[in-house]
């Protein structure tokens, strides 16, 4: 049945929930959970999807209690917890910031490599797709649901035809070639490394009002979404390597799926990979940025960051936000390392994601053990990528203790001394 007028129906909400995972995910975190896991990262994947699974019920369950969208800053503050509401949101904020420095890195390295040139490349090639994006942004309201359709069924196509080309050469040993002997802890630990290929689903809990019929809509798009983009990871989570072992994953991570589609077609494959790397993290970048954008006005609204964040250009977009969340996510681009910015960013997202669990299950909105689960698995899993983060990036974790002190206390203070505006009741 089709959409009410000006309304995404299924196949739109589907698209979007897809292509937010999809859309840099895989091409950027491939090699990283290879890298931990070795042969299982298969299970990796399939363990982080179960996560997201939970929590995408519990997004889902939450927006059809509360029928309202806005994600986990909303739900606090359905709550009372205005706080906690604030001081998450800042965290998520930064999760959003990261996510958009990992689609840039990658987005810069696969560019760098395609055309045979060094690092220093694809980090002025990280900034300057920040900077278009910022640029149009800026002029527009982000591409429309049917561009996403299209980009995303092209996606899936690519990366489920290479996988399948390198199945079709299936030799377990590939899977461990070169890369660490790992079991079924490890698994566990890359499932928590990588978790930021499935947060782009939540992006959604900020279009609630632009869904039709979004109270059964949201959740069958959603969760389906979630289930299909676990198997199109295992796929290519067992067949990249296929083409170019484990060890050519690994010593390749930015770059690897193009690799493998190198060795699969020839150049011709190289470049269709690179195609799609770059509109997948693209397309990425866009939709991230303009949704933070228009999260970022929405908290400054109820008072959470300061007023001049509301600022809007005469297209009626909010640029400040716009100019300072890409500028930040160039200059993490620019300075920081593939699995340290995907780690960072999975743990915030795990740290969210727990919370929304746990409110689903305080609230009873649906089934209380698939939000228990979901609750007691996101904290377990960001228990373990912190202790990994000390012992493997302890930079990229004082980074993020730094900015999640920041907002927690010191961005009350800030708030005080600073004009807002005039937080309302939801």
């Amino acid at each position: 049945m089709p959409a009410s007028s000006g309304k995404m129906g299924f196949n739109a909400t589907w698209s979007m929930a897809v292509g937010g995972m999809v859309g840099g995910g895989i091409f950027s975190t491939l090699g990283v959970v290879i890298g931990i896991s070795g042969r299982l990262a298969w299970l990796s994947f399939v363990a982080a999807g179960l996560i997201a699974l939970a929590a995408g019920y519990s997004y889902s369950a939450l927006t059809a209690h509360y029928r309202k969208g806005g994600g986990a800053f909303t739900f606090l503050r359905q709550i009372g917890a205005m706080q906690s509401a604030g001081s998450l949101v800042w965290v998520l904020i930064i999760g959003y910031v990261l996510t958009n420095a990992v689609y840039a890195f990658t987005f810069g390295h696969y560019l760098a490599h395609v055309l045979g040139l060094g690092s220093w490349f694809a980090r002025t090639s990280a900034v300057a797709i920040m900077a278009v994006f910022i640029g149009l942004n800026l002029r527009s309201l982000g591409q429309s649901s049917g561009v996403e359709i299209v980009l995303v069924w092209s996606k899936l196509v690519v990366l489920v035809g290479l996988a399948g080309f390198g199945l079709f050469h299936w030799d377990p040993a590939m899977l461990a070639r070169g890369a660490p002997d790992a079991g079924i802890g490890k698994a566990l630990f890359g499932a928590a490394a990588v978790f930021m290929a499935y947060e782009g689903f939540q992006l959604l809990a900020y279009d609630y009002e632009d869904i039709d019929k979004a109270e059964t809509t949201l959740p069958r798009a959603v969760l389906s979404a979630i289930a299909v983009v676990i198997v199109v990871y295992v796929l290519v989570a067992l067949g990249t390597p296929m083409l170019i072992g484990a060890d050519g994953v690994i010593g390749h991570q930015e770059v690897a799926l193009a690799l493998a589609g190198e060795q699969a077609f020839g150049t011709t494959g190289l470049v269709i990979v690179t195609i799609a790397a770059a509109f997948s993290t693209g397309s990425a970048i866009n939709s991230t940025l303009f949704a933070t954008a228009r999260l970022a006005r929405e908290v400054t609204h109820k008072g959470e960051l300061p007023a001049a964040v509301d600022h809007e250009n005469r297209f009626g977009i909010p640029d400040r936000a716009v100019i300072g969340l890409g500028s930040m996510a160039a200059l993490f681009a620019a300075l920081g390392s593939l699995s340290g910015l995907v780690e960072a960013a999975s743990l915030s997202f795990l740290c969210t994601f727990s919370i929304v669990c746990a409110l689903a299950f305080h609230a009873q909105a649906g089934s209380r053990w698939v939000t228990a689960f979901g609750a007691l698995a996101s904290a377990t899993a960001a228990i373990a990528l912190t202790d990994r983060l000390w012992h493997r990036e302890p930079i990229s974790l004082i980074l993020f203790g730094a900015l999640l002190l920041v907002a927690i206390f010191v961005r009350p203070w800030l708030l005080r001394h600073v004009q807002v505006q005039s937080s309302s009741d939801d």
